[in-house]
Parts: structure tokens; C-alpha cells; sequence
């Protein structure tokens, strides 16, 4: 014997297989929604975290510059902190100064102040000041151990190559062409 089914009964079987439809789509969009919030909410934690190693380094840099002006102002604390030995403790603090300019600029481009050719024009200036070529003379022992790939390494070839074309350049008017901007 067969069942006959009625419209009444494929009706109710419509309306399941509508129901499972939007059932599934529903759940689909809760998925995806789910997904997009969970994205949402890493990007936001990273941010979080770029932030608080960013104010990380100005509280480091903050303190790093107080360090240095106390050394340049006081010549007993100078010579603590130097590593090396200056001609006289005019030298001494100009070597310090040097380095807080240095460590000024770097600090611009790591918390994203100046941009790598910004970075690059700054340091060209510094490197016209004789002093200042003195200080980076006298600290090439102390790059010496950075990794070849870090940051602070490729910054520091950058000046060593400004310097070598600024001497290679002369003494032109034009100094502040010299040498290619770097990419990053």
C-alpha cells in the first residue's frame, strides 16, 4: 500500500527545509560574525601592545637623556659613563652630547616620528660636525657587536657610509644631496 501525502503534509516539509535553510544561514553569519570579532579583538590587543612598548621607549628614552644630562653637567658622572678616553673633559661631554643626539634621532624613527629618509637627512647633519665624527670614531669598538641584521647595525652603517661620502664629496656647497636616502 502506498501513502499518498497531501499538500498539506509537503507543505510542512517546505517549511521544514525552509526553516533548516535559514537555520544554516543564520549560523553561518554567526560564524563569520563570530570570526570578524575574534580578528577585531587580536588587532586591538596588538595595537595595545605596539602602544605600551611605544610608551615603553619614551620612558626609557626619557630617563636615558636625564642620565646623559647629568653626566654632561657633572664631570665626575661623566666619566663614568664613558667608556673611553677623551682628551679632555670638554670632549668628554661633547662625545656625551653626541650621543644623546644620536640616540635622539634613532629614537624619532623607532616610535615612528621621522621616517627612515628623515632619519637619514638628520644624521647627514650631524655627521658634518666635527665633534660629532669624533664621538662616532671613538664608539666604533661599541657598534662593533651589533647583529648585522638589527636595526641599530643598518643605522649605524648608514652613518658610517654618510661620513665616507661626505669625505668623498669634498667640501661642496651642496652637502645636503649627499648620499642616497635609504628604503625601507
Amino acid at each position: 500500500m502506498t501513502t499518498r501525502k497531501t499538500g498539506r503534509q509537503r507543505g510542512l516539509g517546505s517549511a521544514a527545509t525552509v526553516g533548516l535553510a535559514f537555520a544554516a544561514g543564520a549560523l553561518a553569519a554567526w560564524t563569520t560574525r563570530q570570526r570578524q570579532y575574534l580578528e577585531l579583538r587580536l588587532r586591538l590587543a596588538q595595537a595595545e601592545q605596539a602602544e605600551n612598548h611605544r610608551a615603553s621607549l619614551v620612558d626609557y628614552q626619557r630617563l636615558q637623556l636625564g642620565l646623559l644630562e647629568r653626566a654632561i653637567d657633572d664631570p665626575e658622572l661623566a666619566v663614568v659613563l664613558s667608556t673611553f678616553e677623551a682628551e679632555s673633559p670638554t670632549q668628554l661631554r661633547q662625545h656625551l652630547f653626541a650621543n644623546a643626539l644620536y640616540s635622539n634621532a634613532l629614537f624619532g624613527y623607532r616610535i615612528g616620528v621621522a621616517t627612515l629618509e628623515e632619519l637619514h637627512g638628520h644624521l647627514r647633519v650631524l655627521c658634518r660636525s666635527a665633534p660629532f665624527r669624533r664621538y662616532w670614531e671613538n664608539t666604533r669598538p661599541h657598534r662593533a657587536s651589533l647583529k648585522e641584521g638589527s636595526e641599530e647595525g643598518r643605522i649605524g652603517r648608514m652613518v658610517d657610509t654618510l661620513i665616507h661620502d661626505l669625505d668623498e664629496a669634498g667640501d661642496t656647497e651642496e652637502w645636503w644631496v649627499v648620499g642616497e636616502p635609504p628604503t625601507e
